[in-house]
């Protein structure tokens, strides 16, 4: 569906054909890159907790400084992307995005945590204006009845991303890096994870510059083709008038923030001994125990811990490929309710019960994580009265979601344990719940 500037929806005629498919294919590479980079941050809390001797409220300000460019950014992104259009957006977020790489590079040659948290910031607000071009335009491209369809499975390629990066950047960032009370980090294991800091990034740097290429040369035709035509206005306003559009910015809030509160602080609760600290269960699972690769020392390290992360988010690429699937066959809004009530009892297990098994269950979240921010970004851009791209603009701002609630989780596992803290992204989840039954009995404008 598209958004007039008047705020009415309707469908037009869908793009249709080869050109169609290709530019696709073509917007779904952003969002694996986009997965890659952002689920990086998950290590790199635990590095930056042990390289620069932090407590877990000062090394969630990783998280905080890359999802807060979603509050700045994401308003005059819109207002960008209404003036400029999706291609011309999309190629100033990649350039903006290799800044934000090289400053990375700066800080780990330099070993200062501020540039660190100004890197990520700068390469965050990249990733903002990607966002908001890319996620109106993937449910655009086609059918409009399909759009949940598309979103999930461009989410899916984004999960492929993000279950890669935790398991990269546990090689690169934790190689002896220990964080438990009374650990001293050796220096060689904290310039091996400067210098594992500064490999990540110098990739990185390659691979945007290679897509914006890529769009610069190919893309932008292709896309510029199929894409539907913009609504010609921000409508800022208008969104936040739009009940519907602070109802879906509402619950994108509090998504990302509990997804990003569990993955950041994953790490650090397995590696705990009243998890898998003190325990070698996990190795005894074919897959992961694989993926984890047993340094010998029983128990479960920082590292190994980290490598079990890519779990978490491979449950999300797991479920969007289903829910792929399943959304050909089954209400959004149905599914949705079904999704968030299971991780809301499942993050209440790990707090209520704990132990080895609470380590698989904390895992097994990211399953039903996976269809959540695709359902309720379309959700929301059917019920809106405002265009798609102010709609847009406002989710996307409130994908500062993230670097809140981990700050309020963080705070909270430094006074009552990591297990605990699962208490509020489970708060979290019971809202989103509800969120999906007020959209079933709410028709798509």
């Amino acid at each position: 569906m598209v958004a007039t500037s008047s705020g009415t929806v309707h469908s037009g005629s869908a793009p249709a054909g080869a050109a169609t498919r290709v530019a696709f294919a073509v917007i779904t590479t952003l969002f694996f890159a986009w997965g890659l980079i952002t689920s990086l941050i998950d290590p790199l809390v635990g590095a930056v907790k042990g390289v620069f001797t932090l407590s877990n409220l000062q090394a969630q300000l990783v998280a905080s400084a890359f999802f807060a460019a979603y509050f700045f950014v994401s308003f005059p992104a819109a207002a960008l992307v209404s003036r400029v259009g999706s291609i011309r957006s999309i190629l100033i977020a990649l350039g903006a995005m290799i800044a934000g790489c090289l400053t990375m590079l700066i800080a780990a040659n330099l070993a200062v945590y501020a540039l660190v948290l100004l890197g990520l910031f700068t390469l965050a607000a990249g990733i903002t204006v990607l966002q908001v071009a890319a996620n109106p335009l993937a449910a655009a491209l086609g059918d409009p009845k399909r759009s949940h369809f598309r979103l999930t499975l461009s989410q899916t390629f984004n999960s492929f991303g993000t279950f890669i990066g935790p398991i990269v950047g546990a090689h690169l960032f934790l190689n002896g890096i220990e964080v438990k009370p009374g650990a001293a980090v050796d220096p060689a294991a904290r310039a091996q994870a400067l210098a594992g800091i500064d490999t990540a990034y110098l990739w990185l740097c390659g691979m945007i510059a290679v897509l914006a290429l890529f769009f610069f040369f190919f893309g932008k035709r292709v896309i510029a083709a199929a894409a539907p035509a913009a609504s010609g206005t921000g409508g800022i306003g208008a969104a936040l008038r739009s009940r519907w559009a602070l109802f879906g910015a509402a619950a994108i809030f509090l998504y990302v923030g509990a997804e990003v509160s569990i993955g950041t602080q994953m790490a650090l609760f397995l590696n705990d001994d009243s998890v898998w600290g003190r325990s070698d269960a996990a190795f005894g699972v074919p897959l992961l125990g694989f993926a984890m690769g047993s340094d010998g020392v029983p128990g479960v390290s920082l590292q190994e811990a980290a490598k079990a992360v890519a779990f978490y988010w491979g449950g999300a690429m797991v479920g969007r490929a289903i829910g792929s699937v399943l959304l050909a066959r089954v209400s959004a809004t149905k599914l949705l309710a079904a999704a968030t009530a299971i991780a809301a009892a499942m993050c209440v297990y790990v707090a209520g019960v704990g132990g080895v098994t609470a380590g698989f269950v904390a895992l097994a979240i990211g399953l039903f994580n996976s269809i959540m921010f695709p359902v309720i970004f379309t959700l929301t851009l059917e019920r809106s009265s405002a265009s798609s791209e102010a709609t847009a603009g406002l989710m996307c701002t409130a994908i500062v979601g993230g670097a809140i609630l981990p700050l309020a989780v963080g705070s909270l596992a430094d006074v009552a344990g990591y297990a605990a803290a699962m208490l509020v992204p489970a708060a979290c989840y019971v809202v989103l719940c509800a969120f999906a039954f007020a959209a079933g009995r709410v028709a798509a404008r």
